[in-house]
């Protein structure tokens, strides 16, 4: 995986983020979601990677990259992860690019391109409707579905203390729950993130994006929302038919946050390009070159 591309570290000042770097063109920033890392693109970076110079960096404290030792919770807000990787951009000379988030990474997206829309070109944001929306909308049986914001949002240490004691084996709940076709996930690429996972550190600073996420992510955005920013550049929204995210019309949701949407479901669960690489893959190229 990622044979072709270059390996380096960047300090932001109180993380330090681990990168993966190819290809040659037009920039354009991956960014991952969760329980994984920047290795959750490895089917698809490649073939990008022809046309773009591709950077897919791992979110603050996953994967390789580190954060804060003793982290407060908004320290891992998604306006502080967009701004580690404004300077992860800055410090590879690129002023701007293309955005391609998922899960978590989209939200970091969304958020970017709402905080610094003159670094974004398009933004491309894969199986999630905004975090404030999602909070909203958290009826009994959505929150049935999507127990761990609820779960990993709890006071450290209890989420950590569970997690710790059988890493993989959640890792691997959430892929059975949340993937349609298990199955298509890379045996390498999920031992990667056990790897990742069976760190402290990590599985802290997951928590603490968690816990974010239903703290200061909510305030960012209801701010958002109560000034009437919106999101500026071209927005492609995919998301996988058999997700939790096709309970609401994510297309109507996100028409409300950017000026210009489209997308579609695929047929697949939450892993997009990971179940269904060629039909993301179609979709990214259409929509990045249009």
């Amino acid at each position: 995986m990622f044979e072709d591309f270059e390996e380096t570290r960047i300090d932001v000042g109180e993380a330090e983020i681990h990168v993966r770097k190819g290809g040659d063109g037009p920039p354009l920033l991956l960014l991952h979601g969760y329980p994984q890392t920047h290795v959750a693109w490895h089917k698809i970076a490649p073939k990008l990677a022809e046309d773009y110079t591709v950077v897919a960096p791992d979110l603050r404290g996953y994967g390789d990259s580190t954060g804060p030792p003793d982290p407060e919770t908004s320290q891992y807000s998604n306006r502080v992860m967009a701004e580690d990787i404004v300077v992860v951009m800055e410090s590879l000379e690129f002023g701007e690019y293309r955005i391609t988030g998922h899960d978590r990474g989209a939200r970091v997206g969304y958020r970017f391109a709402l905080d610094h829309p003159e670094r974004v070109e398009k933004l491309a944001l894969l199986d999630i409707i905004s975090t404030l929306e999602t909070a909203e909308r958290m009826d009994y049986e959505y929150a049935h579905a999507m127990y761990h914001w609820l779960f990993l949002a709890q006071p450290h240490p209890t989420p950590e203390t569970l997690l710790a004691n059988e890493p993989s084996f959640y890792v691997d709940h959430l892929i059975d729950n949340w993937a349609v076709y298990p199955e298509r996930l890379n045996p390498e690429a999920v031992a990667e993130y056990h790897r990742c996972f069976e760190n402290e550190r990590v599985i802290r600073a997951s928590c603490e994006d968690y816990r974010a996420g239903l703290s200061v992510d909510l305030k960012h955005d209801r701010a958002s929302r109560e000034a009437g920013d919106q999101i500026e550049c071209p927005v492609l929204a995919l998301w996988g038919d058999a997700s939790g995210t096709v309970d609401f019309d994510p297309l109507d949701i996100w028409k409300r946050w950017a000026t210009d949407v489209s997308g579609r479901g695929l047929s697949c669960g939450h892993f997009l390009m990971e179940e269904a690489p060629e039909t993301t893959l179609a979709e990214l190229e259409s929509f990045l070159k249009r």
